[in-house]
């Protein structure tokens, strides 16, 4: 036998040898009929250490065999080459230094083309054939029973054999393994990284290790499961490439473990971003659509928050079984508007909901609804519309959810939940998160239904008692404005009025009450009524604003600033007094916009300081504008550069009409984010005659 030993199969060329018989060191001895040594290998030198020189033409039995088994080595000896059978034992060997070593022989007999008869004899050392048996069964006990997957790819990436636990893992036998590719036995998963992870082994050597990998399996085609996969080259003892040996560890439990771990952590994390993202202000369609921002789209593709119309109104609603729910749209998100944007209830629209709808039945009983497989007839119940049923049906809801709003004991209405791009369908997890959004979220809207009642109310009973005044009275021409608080802060007490008096003049009056809400708009409302009464004895300001104070001091704790103004037509001028309020401006033809120089005053409602009365000349086209501190105060900005940027807009060409004035004032210099109320009060001075 040459050395690269027999031709494959496919007869494309020798191979190289598996160096099994070199880890062995198997020793060949040839013997002629008498027992002489006639063939002598280099492995016998090394196994008994006798030289070729020495040991050729010697009987064998003298250098190879204990002397005390002689007598049974030459009678097994006769027996072979008699018989024919061949023979296999161990006997004990006295190698040429006088050490004894336990050798495994195998004989048999050979012969040749002449007829003559020979011996075989094969020697391998005792000790290294019990460490490879030892290492096979090893092997192949660790392989047979060993839990984790183990398998041997060829170097083209062809399963050679599998052991139990692969075959459980991937639900195919071994023989429905062998000679196929990953690819082809594990179609379900990406086995195409694995095969160029196993290329780039083969080829560098280098393992893999613990690589982490998720999909389906035959065996559990349904459930994705994880696991550990580690790539191994395997080479023989010369060297030559084999194939890779593949580990695969599942850990689709600590997966799932981790996987749930995260869910919790980004849950909780959405909970805190809910805490610090609804309720961020007392406006009630802003809140709710915060809640409707942190649902979407990390708990649904769309998210929609209706409260009981009754509930907006501020009374509380009961529904019978048989009663339908009139519910008010607040807001709307969606990841795709153009998917569910027509089925879905515009802001602001009061919609009736049937008995036999699932958000009347989730008001109706103050539980959570959910439907995770949506089949057709339940877009029915969900939608409030056939036609709007057919839109979620086109675009593709398959799971939906909806959780009452609770907040002090009362149902305010609900969060409304469906999922269309998301495959996954809602599931107990879904609705704990739901539910806890919708408790934290309630509680703010509930705060912001009740504040906008509140507000609503004071705004209605300020608006009440603000003036409904002439565009022209006695000599003047007037314009005003009111512009209540912003949504995020209650309605303050700022008023104006402008009253008639005897000989065609005109008493203008602007006023802020400090506080907010409905005490405020009481107290403005008593100061009014006060002012007119006081304005009709013809008071001098200084004197009616004496009277004003005392009536604020009766007050509990009510401050006030105020400007009383009285124009006379046939004076050309008017004489005005100042109660700690900021001062009117006067436009005058060919000269720039100035501020009145007038004795600041104190608040009404401090007392201990007069009031004094100065007098101003005003001719024809002349205008006054009288305004509270919400129109030019801000946190940002000092009040002079505020009070020269209101010079500024009121220099100006002749020609715009007051109430342009007025919206041009109110658009440039009221600030969003200046929660304050905002009277404006602007006169003309008339052409006597027009």
């Amino acid at each position: 036998m040459s050395a690269a030993g027999s031709l494959p199969a496919g007869g494309d060329g020798p191979v190289r040898p598996s160096g099994l018989l070199d880890v062995l060191r198997v020793a060949s001895v040839v013997l002629d009929s008498e027992g002489r040594i006639v063939l002598w290998s280099p492995q016998a030198e090394e196994l008994f250490g006798y030289t070729a020189r020495e040991a050729l033409g010697r009987y064998a039995a003298r250098i190879m065999v204990h002397e005390e088994h002689l007598d049974l080595v030459r009678d097994l000896f006769a027996e072979v080459m008699r018989t024919g059978r061949s023979w296999a034992g161990a006997f004990p060997i006295r190698r040429k230094d006088g050490t004894a070593r336990l050798v495994e022989f195998r004989n048999m007999r050979l012969l040749d083309d002449r007829g003559d008869v020979y011996a075989l004899g094969l020697a391998v050392d005792r000790t290294t054939v019990r460490r490879m048996e030892q290492d096979v069964a090893l092997s192949t006990r660790i392989v047979a029973q060993s839990p984790i997957g183990l398998a041997v790819l060829d170097s083209g990436l062809r399963y050679v054999s599998v052991n139990p636990a692969l075959e459980q893992i991937n639900g195919l036998s071994a023989d429905e393994h062998r000679g196929r590719t990953m690819r082809e036995v594990l179609p379900l998963m990406d086995a195409a990284t694995i095969e160029q992870a196993a290329e780039e082994v083969l080829r560098t050597g280098r393992p893999l290790v613990d690589r982490s990998v998720t999909g389906r399996t035959p065996a559990d085609p349904d459930a994705d499961h994880a696991w550990a996969v580690s790539l191994y080259r395997l080479e023989n003892a010369l060297g030559t490439v084999l194939g890779v040996a593949v580990s695969v560890v599942d850990v689709t439990e600590q997966y799932r473990a981790n996987a749930e771990a995260e869910t919790a952590r980004r849950r909780l994390a959405l909970i805190a971003d809910a805490s610090a993202r609804i309720g961020t202000t007392l406006d009630l369609d802003r809140t709710a659509g915060e809640l409707a921002d942190v649902a979407v789209p990390e708990l649904a593709d769309a998210a929609a928050v209706d409260l009981l119309d009754a509930v907006v109104q501020g009374r509380r609603s009961v529904i019978g079984p048989a009663e339908p729910a009139l519910m008010r749209a607040l807001a709307v998100r969606w990841v795709d508007a153009s998917d569910v944007l027509p089925a879905a209830d515009p802001p602001g629209l009061v919609i009736r909901y049937a008995p036999d709808r699932l958000i009347t039945e989730c008001v109706r009983t103050g539980l959570p609804v959910m439907v995770p497989q949506v089949k057709d007839e339940d877009l029915l119940r969900i939608a409030r519309s056939p036609e709007a049923a057919e839109v979620l049906a086109r675009a593709g809801v398959h799971s939906y959810l909806a959780v009452p709003l609770i907040a002090r004991g009362e149902v305010l209405g609900a969060l409304d939940l469906i999922r269309t791009r998301n495959p996954h369908p809602f599931h107990e997890d879904d609705l704990l998160l739901a539910r806890e959004l919708a408790s934290r979220a309630a509680v703010q809207i509930d705060n912001a239904r009740w504040y906008q009642n509140a507000r609503d109310t004071a705004l209605t009973l300020q608006r009440s008692l603000l003036p409904s005044h002439p565009s022209v009275t006695g000599g003047l021409e007037v314009a005003s404005r009111y512009q209540p608080a912003g949504a995020t802060s209650e309605v303050g007490g700022d008023w104006f009025d402008v009253i008639p008096l005897d000989g065609d003049r005109t008493a203008l009056v602007v006023g802020d009450v400090m506080g907010s809400g409905i005490p405020a708009a009481a107290t403005m409302g008593r100061l009014r009524t006060a002012t007119h009464t006081l304005a009709s004895l013809g008071l001098d300001p200084a004197v009616l604003l004496e009277h004003l104070n005392r009536i604020t001091v009766e007050l509990d704790e009510a401050i006030a600033t105020c400007v009383y103004a009285v124009h006379d037509p046939d004076e050309r001028c008017c004489v005005i007094a100042n109660a700690g309020h900021l001062p009117p401006a006067r436009i005058r033809a060919g000269h720039a916009p100035e501020l009145l120089d007038l004795p600041t005053g104190v608040p009404l409602g401090v007392g201990g300081v007069a009031f004094s009365t100065t007098t101003v000349d005003l001719e024809p086209g002349d205008r006054l504008v009288f305004y509270t501190d919400g129109l030019v105060e801000t946190r940002r900005d000092p009040l002079d550069e505020r009070l020269d940027r209101l010079l500024r807009l009121l220099d100006q060409p002749p020609g715009h009409s007051l109430d342009d004035v007025c919206e041009m004032l109110l658009r440039t210099l009221h600030e969003p984010d200046n929660f304050d109320d905002v009277a404006l009060l602007i006169a003309r001075v008339t052409t006597p005659g027009t």
